[in-house]
């Protein structure tokens, strides 16, 4: 971790992440330790709509503030992102604002808080270089190195404290529901295991002929989540070739966080529920084709990857990169029964 270089402690600030689900679990991270060594500051949190229930129970926080963007730009309404942008200066005073995404929409919210400090990654350090113009104060540390690396040296960087890997290693579980999710199809006797097929890209995904298959080499309840049109059609493809799997209805983020730690195993590729696995101390393999495995998970003797022979650009997906379907199922199940032992 870099040196910090900026020593004044600042009482309350607030972080700006909108999204999406990945990206935000990897950035929620920093909040133990921001309380670890400053406990009295005070953290709210900016983040699109669609993910408030990743960030709303969560203790740390004291206030989360929601924004539209995305839905102002899907409906290309000027009117509409007008608004948006107009009720950000009614989120309070702040003495400091952080820009842990460092993309134009990320970095004018956090430009258009009150606040004296506004600081992101500098224009080398992000992938829309431009959106650093917007900061008063910005940081240097590659865009190509690990995300979660990158995330705690910005929050060393800002408020003068140092975390050690043995702390990364060492966290505690950061994603909290607001109820336990029930489902009697869980088993007490085998092991549940969450196989995840969806991604944001075709190419991100793992055959689901070959999550079907992997599913006859355990005696273990299987169950398939899914968030779209398109991720359901994939579940249902692998329920067709193995109906005794689970395809759980579609779950709200909330829910979504109660039953991954219920879960004894996930699988699934480089996205957000994968990711989530790593956030609440459950055992996972994410499965990694056209995106960078050493810059988008954290590995940890429960956390592990697979990665394709393929040569990936972290700045940009290949999304005609299919290299995923070389991973081969039995690689996934060694190391699936090695993390079985160990749960």
């Amino acid at each position: 971790m870099p040196e910090c270089r900026c020593k004044i402690l600042y009482m309350k600030i607030a972080i700006v992440k909108l999204s999406a689900l990945g990206d935000i679990v990897h950035a929620m991270v920093v909040l133990q330790f921001i309380k670890n060594h400053h406990p009295k500051i005070e953290i709210d949190w900016i983040v699109e709509e669609d993910f408030k229930e990743l960030l709303e129970f969560h203790p740390d926080i004291n206030q989360v503030h929601k924004v539209n963007i995305k839905k102002a730009k899907k409906k290309k309404s000027l009117f509409l992102l007008i608004n948006e942008l107009r009720k950000i200066r009614k989120f309070g005073s702040y003495d400091l604002v952080i820009d842990m995404q460092g993309l134009i929409k990320s970095a004018l919210v956090s430009r258009l808080m009150i606040s004296p400090v506004t600081l992101g990654f500098n224009r080398f350090s992000i992938r829309e270089g431009i959106a650093s113009i917007l900061y008063n104060k910005t940081f240097n540390y590659g865009y190509d190195k690990n995300v979660i690396e990158r995330n705690i040296a910005l929050i060393e960087f800002a408020l003068g404290l140092s975390v050690s890997k043995q702390e990364i290693e060492h966290k505690l579980p950061f994603l909290h529901s607001s109820r336990k999710y029930s489902n009697s199809d869980l088993s007490d006797i085998k092991k549940n295991i969450l196989l995840v097929p969806g991604a944001s890209h075709k190419s991100k995904c793992y055959p689901v002929e070959n999550l079907a298959k992997f599913t006859t080499l355990f005696d273990a309840s299987f169950f398939i989540i899914w968030g779209n049109q398109n991720e359901k059609i994939l579940a249902d493809k692998i329920k067709a070739i193995s109906p005794s799997v689970n395809v759980f209805d579609k779950l709200s983020h909330d829910s979504l966080i109660s039953l991954i730690s219920q879960m004894d195993l996930i699988i699934g590729p480089d996205t957000g529920p994968t990711h989530m696995a790593w956030a609440l101390n459950i055992p996972s393999i994410t499965l990694f084709g056209p995106t960078p495995g050493y810059r988008n998970s954290y590995l940890t003797p429960i956390n592990r990857i697979i990665e394709s022979d393929s040569i990936v650009n972290p700045l940009r997906i290949n999304q005609k990169d299919y290299s995923i379907k070389t991973i081969d199922v039995n690689e996934i199940v060694k190391i699936s029964q090695l993390l079985l032992e160990l749960k």
